[in-house]
């Protein structure tokens, strides 16, 4: 009777492949526990940088205390440090002791031109200067909570550089909601869009890039995330009606752009109710001003209009421009008057890669615990990590910030001056980026 033996090369090779996986596994284990310690223990200053930086919330492209702030603790951490990155943006390198992946962690950091209603002790007094008007600015939207997240992100993966098989590039960008000067007739280069044309994403060049956004609609602490188109594109529209004016008491003696408008904002909407394929994808059209006018006898000679477009498919996208186009002007011609229709594109579909999804959806199911993560609806919002995405694969998430006990759907949305966060949340946001960032380097050194 033979026995069969291994090929002593090969079983040598087995057992090194055996050790190496279970040392790679005690690594892990390892890592994980040190960003709990160590996130743990950086809490208090992540909550203390929330609030001083909600206290002093700054514009779209006017970032400079926050951007000092960021720079200033970047390099007390010995970071390689880039500022006036498109404009105000900081990058910060963290080199790690051992070769591997480049992994992008992103913040935004522009407030909203919102006045306060939140009763806490650091709410926001602060002015600034938007479209050529004073307003009241608050941090309504959260990107405050992202960049104490990634700042704390920041001390958890410095003080465990020498174990890092790769490098991080930490991003804290500008605009994101777009600039306080926007000028619609300009130019749409801002933001994402910005830095990665002044090559954030390059030397040295980024392998994988991942980014969170706090959301009043998932209770505290708890994470959510999709595979795919995770968030619409976003298009801004103007429509410019010109009629005749005549006097009220004899409209036949103009043409009515008022009437006109009215005609066309209808005329809208049954582009996504009757002309596109509602099986593919949701979209949105909002007309959200219409100006014209100006006393109550007088048929004015112009309207203007200015919305919104929402798609998540770029040829469904460009088909609806389309079709808005020539709904305008059609409707326009058939009563004798005129119309312009311009449409300028603000941000691309958020989309997950969904090879990178399924590869890291195992670390946020870990860091969330049991019962508290959840796959995320399709959001009609827009994000310009979209522009980060398009270059290299990208996982987008969200963060819950409602207090537990609170019915979700009636928490203050995000843009309200109501919306409030729940701080104890925010360390998990902090452990979701450090440990996808860890978890991502230890499965390229496979």
């Amino acid at each position: 009777m033979k026995k069969n033996f291994l090929n002593p090369v090969l079983a040598a090779a087995l057992a090194f492949c055996a050790a190496s996986a279970h040392a790679q596994a005690g690594d892990a284990a390892s890592l994980q526990a040190q960003i709990d310690t160590r996130a743990k223990a950086v809490e208090a200053r992540l909550i203390a940088w929330r609030r001083d930086i909600h206290q002093h919330p700054e514009l779209g492209n006017y970032e400079m205390r926050t951007a000092k702030l960021v720079a200033d603790h970047l390099r007390k951490l010995g970071f390689e440090v880039k500022t006036g990155v498109a404009k105000t943006g900081v990058v910060g390198l963290l080199k790690g002791g051992k070769p591997g992946p480049v992994v992008a962690l992103r913040a935004d950091m522009d407030a909203l031109p919102v006045k306060e209603r939140v009763d806490v002790p650091f709410a926001s007094k602060a002015k600034g200067q938007y479209l050529g008007k004073e307003v009241d600015v608050m941090h309504a939207c959260g990107h405050d909570t992202h960049v104490a997240i990634l700042m704390a992100t920041a001390e958890v993966l410095a003080s465990m550089k020498d174990q890092l098989q790769g490098s991080v590039k930490f991003i804290f960008q500008p605009a994101e909601e777009s600039p306080a000067d926007f000028e619609p007739n300009g130019s749409n280069m801002w933001g994402a869009k910005q830095m990665v044309a002044e090559g954030v994403l390059e030397n040295p060049k980024v392998d994988a890039i991942f980014g969170l956004h706090v959301s009043s609609g998932i209770e505290s602490g708890k994470l959510a995330w999709r595979s795919g188109a995770a968030m619409a594109a976003a298009d801004q529209f103007w429509i410019d009606v010109k009629g005749r004016q005549t006097h009220g008491a004899r409209p036949w003696g103009g043409i009515d752009p008022i009437v006109v408008a009215s005609q066309i904002v209808m005329g809208l909407q049954t582009i996504q109710s009757r002309q596109v394929n509602a099986m593919l994808e949701p979209s949105v059209i909002t007309v959200g001003t219409i100006h014209g006018g100006n006393r109550m006898n007088i048929v004015p000679e112009k309207v203007e209009m200015m919305g919104t477009v929402r798609t998540y498919d770029e040829a469904m996208k460009k088909d609806i421009h389309a079709r808005m186009k020539r709904t305008t002007e059609s409707i326009a011609a058939s009563a004798g008057a005129e119309a312009t229709f311009k449409v300028v594109e603000l941000y691309n579909a958020t989309i997950n890669q969904p090879a990178l999804t399924a590869q890291m959806a195992p670390t946020l199911q870990r860091v969330a615990g049991e019962g508290n993560w959840m796959l995320g609806p399709k959001a009609t919002a827009s994000e310009d990590f979209s522009f980060y995405q398009e270059r290299v694969p990208g996982l987008f998430f969200n963060l819950g910030v409602t207090p537990k006990g609170v019915d979700v759907t009636k928490a203050a949305s995000n843009h309200s001056p109501e919306f409030y966060v729940d701080e104890p949340a925010l360390v998990n946001g902090v452990r979701a980026l450090a440990n996808l960032t860890v978890d991502y380097m230890l499965a390229s050194a496979k």
